[in-house]
């Protein structure tokens, strides 16, 4: 498995054009527990993020978009995603 804060970040930036993103490979923090995959990366990432996409949009269907986004890399093995939607910076 190869998924890396680089590659989200790159998905992330094409799909929803972000004002603001911040994506952190909190996997280290997660050994032994499920989904780790032993390797102390690339299972568990936090994803701060704002955009306009997100405008008018429930708290639910802001996190869809975020998760249909990356769902490539959840096939892939990305267990856990905490995502923090931020307003947009004015």
């Amino acid at each position: 498995m190869n998924i890396t804060a680089q590659s989200l970040r790159e998905r992330l930036s094409t799909q929803l054009q972000p004002t603001l993103l911040e994506v952190i490979d909190e996997s280290a923090q997660h050994a032994g527990h499920a989904g780790s995959d032993g390797t102390g990366e690339g299972t568990h990432f936090r994803v701060r993020i704002a955009s306009a996409q997100f405008e008018g949009r429930s708290r639910v269907a802001k996190h869809r978009l975020v998760y249909d986004a990356l769902q490539e890399f959840i096939d892939q093995g990305l267990h856990a995603l905490a995502i923090e939607i931020a307003d947009n910076p004015s």
